[in-house]
């Protein structure tokens, strides 16, 4: 498979169409990302005091920008989630290759942020199962981390059926603040 820096691949199904995020994708998102409701489920671990919620188009606008330049950086990926019943963006998802330093050793890491329509257990999981399968090879992992906060009933569900477990490890980010809630799925 290609390096997905070089060359980030669409993912597809039935239901689903995953793409590099664009510029023109803010105005769908905007509705998620201002989206209270949903505001408890985003993971904002380790992004400098950022919980994700946008709710002007500039802000919108500036995190799409952040997200494209982070792409050229080489530091993560974010893929739009459109929903091909409504062709619409419902969400968006972040992954990336965290190197070992001491806590999960070698993992890749995702983030899934949907509207809070879309956070139901069968939707999720139908979306872990488009995004999961490749992912161990194209951020060259064998195990993928998720934070689900106890509190996120349908998620749990969701990451159960698929095969994730939680782990009691904490997450070490930046000044080696701990972080908790972590799932864990290993390739198959």
């Amino acid at each position: 498979m290609a390096n997905v820096y070089e060359e980030c691949p669409v993912l597809e199904n039935e239901r689903w169409r995953l793409h590099l995020i664009e510029k023109s994708d803010a105005e769908d998102l905007l509705n998620v990302y201002s989206d209270k409701n949903a505001l408890p489920f985003f993971n904002s671990d380790n992004c400098d005091g950022d919980n994700f919620y946008y709710p002007t188009k500039e802000q919108m606008d500036k995190a799409i920008d952040f997200w494209l330049y982070s792409y050229r950086e080489k530091w993560f990926v974010r893929w739009v989630i459109i929903d091909k019943t409504v062709s619409k963006a419902i969400g968006t998802v972040e992954l990336f290759h965290r190197p070992d330093n001491g806590d999960f050793g070698e993992v890749g890491v995702l983030r899934l942020d949907v509207g809070s329509a879309y956070e139901r257990s069968g939707l999720l999981n139908s979306l872990f199962a488009l995004i999961l399968p490749p992912a161990y090879e194209l951020f060259d992992c064998d195990r993928i981390i998720s934070k689900i906060p106890v509190y996120a009933v349908e998620r749990i569900d969701a990451a159960e059926k698929y095969g994730f477990t939680k782990s009691e490890q904490y997450l070490i980010g930046k000044g080696d603040y701990a972080y908790n809630d972590y799932w864990i799925v290993s390739r198959s």
